[in-house]
């Protein structure tokens, strides 16, 4: 499904966010060029970047606190709002009824 053409694909501006911070914060060091280098990736490739919405934040402010992380929250209201699945391993986003593949 990942692999296929066929599908869209799509990244959160949230998960450029989230990199960024981690950089500044240098929990990221080892990323070469930072979040600037890492959006000129994702421009390169068959992914759209979505833009954090009003309805985004409107169903954040409605999870449950099953996760804390508030940029994994934002994945998962985005996910909701819009109707996509996540890719993730992490257990917690799967407990929020939202379509995930790993």
């Amino acid at each position: 499904m990942l692999l296929n053409n066929e599908h869209a694909r799509y990244i959160s501006m949230a998960s450029a966010w989230e990199i960024a911070i981690k950089v500044s914060t240098g929990r990221l060091a080892g990323l070469s060029g930072g979040v600037s280098a890492f959006l000129g990736k994702i421009n390169q490739m068959p992914i759209s970047v979505l833009s954090i919405t009003s309805r985004h934040l409107e169903i954040v402010e409605t999870l449950p606190f099953i996760h804390r992380d508030p940029f994994d929250r934002l994945l998962i209201a985005t996910a909701k709002a819009d109707n996509m699945t996540i890719l993730t391993s992490d257990e917690n986003i799967q407990k929020y009824g939202v379509s995930w593949i790993w």
